[in-house]
């Protein structure tokens, strides 16, 4: 199997969800065959640099990963005459990708974006990982309530939360946490309330990891259901809907989640596991790199050879426009004989 370079603009200065998926499925991928970080922003001491290492790449033996959204449309040009996978978090950036680079998407919701937008790609779905540290203790929890303040919304920040703190023991994090399992842990309720946020950054939630983590922890949440949460979250069974109609019901339904806490499956959990995402990774990439072997045959072929047997007409604008018209022109018999 080829190797993976998994392309990341820098590690060092840079948190958050997308970073920690790419390093994660790096991770899970040298389980399967070799895999390294390649930063091509910025030079670090630790990876490789894109600069560096692409002159003497061959698609013969390598693959690209690129997943930094805003950059994609930038990077692709660069890597002409490479094998690339685009492995998709967020949606509504606003590019294509061509059909000749699979896209591995993190939730359902964002492989229907790309089954839309890339109707001619090979498309595959690899949820993102729940770490193992994880997991329920079982332990006493001396923390009502539990909400960071990145991405939450007004309505949570300036309404609910204010309301909480008068009954509640409220902990509020704006900063990062080196051990959030253990917050969890100890917390009875978790409150996420991304909707707003991501309506004003006009991209999508690609996965929205922590309410998962929260769950995994034994933790109650209350969350919105934007975009990929909705993969997993499903209100009454494993979670509560958050803004729900008014503040006061809010207030009625997390007094009640308190009171008389939930348990839910963890059968959930298991296929976010490393070894369910191990074993449904290799499915993916040995997929993908039989696609990039048999391409480099078709590639060989005459250009009349290539369009006769693989050509496939884009569903872009035009040909979409070129569909209507012709649905139109079919039915109008029928309209005319109608009147």
């Amino acid at each position: 199997m080829r190797k993976l370079y998994f392309l990341l603009p820098q590690t060092a200065g840079l948190s958050g969800g997308g970073l920690s998926a790419e390093l994660n499925t790096c991770a899970l991928a040298r389980q399967i065959c070799s895999a390294q970080v390649v930063t091509y922003r910025q030079k670090e001491a630790k990876h490789l640099f894109l600069p560096d290492i692409l002159p003497n790449s061959s698609p013969q033996t390598s693959i690209f990963v690129i997943g930094w959204g805003f950059d994609v449309p930038k990077i692709i040009p660069k890597l002409k005459g490479q094998n690339v996978i685009y492995h998709a978090h967020s949606a509504n950036y606003g590019f294509k990708i061509p059909p000749e680079i699979p896209i591995v998407t993190v939730s359902r919701n964002t492989m229907g974006y790309w089954g839309e937008q890339a109707a001619n790609g090979l498309i595959y779905y690899l949820p993102n990982q729940i770490g193992d540290e994880f997991c329920n203790l079982n332990q006493p929890r001396d923390l009502d309530i539990l909400v960071q303040t990145r991405k939450s919304s007004q309505y949570l920040l300036q309404q609910l939360i204010p309301a909480l703190q008068s009954r509640y023991r409220v902990e509020i994090i704006d900063s990062y946490v080196p051990d959030l399992a253990a917050l969890f842990n100890r917390s009875k309720i978790y409150l996420y309330d991304s909707a707003e946020y991501w309506a004003v950054s006009g991209v999508t939630e690609g996965f929205g990891l922590p309410p998962l983590e929260a769950l995994a922890c034994g933790c109650q949440v209350f969350s919105s259901l934007n975009h990929g949460l909705s993969d997993y979250l499903d209100p009454g069974f494993n979670c509560q809907k958050i803004a729900g109609y008014s503040l006061e019901y809010d207030l009625q339904r997390i007094e009640q989640a308190i009171s008389q806490p939930r348990k839910f499956p963890e059968s959930l959990l298991a296929q976010y596991r490393s070894e369910h995402l191990v074993a449904k990774l290799k499915v993916i990439l040995t997929e993908i790199d039989h696609f990039f072997d048999w391409r480099a045959t078709a590639s060989k072929l005459s250009k009349e050879q290539f369009q006769a047997r693989i050509k496939i007409k884009s569903l872009d604008n035009r040909r979409i426009f070129a569909l209507k018209l012709a649905r139109i022109i079919r039915k109008l018999p029928q309209k005319l004989n109608r009147n």
